[in-house]
């Protein structure tokens, strides 16, 4: 067997998934770097407590969930529909379905292969890194002998540069927008001193797309979302170039392969009340054929 799976942060399927989520998140050492195990675990706590109700209320307007594990499980279906040579599944790292009863439901052994898929275009220690060691560490507590390969970053994959320029296009063409946003979350920028590529394959990645754009737009502008607290993260905030700019607009949610809070409440409805412009919202590539074909190729050519 050639199980693939897919590896992503995860989006709460109901209210009571809000404080599950932010726990296991604030409790990642990657998310929040304090080294003190209890220290962090009450930080953890006390900001768990402080934001829950605001999720909630959030998650309310979005239908009471996320739609990241339902967009997840077609794409495997569709997957699994094409590829009968590979097994698709997933696994979220802070709501279920998590990593030890996922690897549970499959007896995986020497002769079998595990081919961990982060849903990253770009590294980060905060979703990549702490993805991966979770995984590895789950297959080395059930004793699973399996044979386990890791999928790198595809940012610079040609494939998939073309479905981003392909899905951009049929929107501009229905949304004739001068200014395109690439909107990629934000991190605080003490991670990034500490080393962490994200920043650096983000701003790469940019100038490829921007390539393949020219002509199309007469602004092409990067900017993050998803600041959270007063320290300072990466600039310029979406929300301020939003509320600042004049012309139609197009965003594109540049580091998400599938729509989560972030992209369907954040960017399609949170952000319209600070707009001062008319703008439209790119989808992720999610479960469409052309992200199909974009993995499928990569796993026949890996």
């Amino acid at each position: 067997m050639k199980l693939v799976l897919f590896l992503n942060m995860g989006g709460a399927t109901n209210l009571q998934d809000c404080e599950t989520f932010l726990k296991n998140m604030f409790n990642d050492p990657y998310i929040l770097g304090i080294k003190n195990k209890f220290l962090r675990k009450f930080v953890a706590f006390m900001i768990t407590k402080s934001r829950v109700k605001a999720m909630r209320e959030n998650y309310k307007q979005m239908g009471g969930k996320s739609p990241l594990n339902e967009l997840t499980q077609s794409l495997c279906q569709k997957l699994e529909a094409k590829a009968k040579d590979f097994k698709f599944d997933f696994v979220n790292l802070y709501v279920p379905p998590f990593a030890n009863e996922v690897l549970q439901k499959y007896n995986l052994n020497e002769n079998d292969e595990i081919i961990l898929f982060p849903l990253y275009p770009h590294h980060s220690s905060t979703t990549v890194t702490s993805s991966l060691e979770v995984l590895q560490n789950e297959i080395s507590k059930q004793n699973i002998k399996a044979k386990v390969k890791i999928v790198d970053i595809f940012y610079k994959n040609e494939l998939y540069n073309e479905m981003i320029v392909s899905q951009i296009l049929a929107k501009k063409s229905k949304f004739d927008a001068k200014t395109l946003i690439f909107s990629a979350h934000s991190l605080p920028q003490s991670i990034i001193d500490k080393g962490d590529l994200y920043e650096k394959h983000i701003n790469h990645h940019v100038e490829l797309l921007k390539e393949r754009l020219k002509g199309h737009f007469d602004k092409i502008i990067l900017a993050y979302q998803s600041k959270l607290g007063p320290i300072k993260w990466l600039e310029p905030n979406t929300s301020d170039i939003l509320a600042n700019l004049n012309d139609k607009a197009l965003i594109y949610p540049i580091s998400f392969c599938i729509d989560c809070s972030e992209t369907i409440f954040e960017l399609g409805m949170e952000y319209k009340h600070l707009a001062k412009c008319d703008y439209d919202l790119i989808t992720c590539p999610n479960d469409s054929d052309e992200f199909t074909q974009f993995i499928l190729n990569y796993l026949l050519n890996f």
